[in-house]
């Protein structure tokens, strides 16, 4: 069994030699990695940056469309119940809990209705 931990070891390091061999000779020639840099700067300047101002602009004109209004209070059986208390607070609310958007059992926080 040692034996072929051995062999297996040695074949492992004449391949990662030959490995390396091969990637310092590419590296050696040079030219094409500095031609490949040059044109991916080149496309993150003009692609991607126009890109990501162009879909910023669409996030901010849809938010803009977006209604901020408190949506209506259904007090629906199989929501918003609780087995058990959540482990912070009151108990009542979960860990992210927006008071604006997320009801709790009985309603909205703030709504006397």
């Amino acid at each position: 069994m040692a034996a072929v931990g051995r062999v297996s070891q040695m074949l492992l390091r004449s391949y990662l030699t030959q490995t390396r061999r091969q990637l310092s000779a590419a590296a050696a020639a040079g030219g094409h990695g500095e031609q490949a840099a040059k044109t991916w700067k080149i496309i993150s300047f003009v692609v991607a940056l126009p890109g990501v101002a162009v879909c910023m602009l669409n996030m901010y004109l849809k938010e803009q469309q977006h209604s901020h209004e408190q949506p209506e209070f259904v007090p629906y059986s199989h929501l918003r119940f609780r087995n058990k208390r959540f482990p912070w607070g009151d108990g009542n609310k979960s860990l992210f809990h927006n008071p604006h958007l997320n009801a709790l059992p009985g309603g909205y926080e703030g709504h006397d209705e």
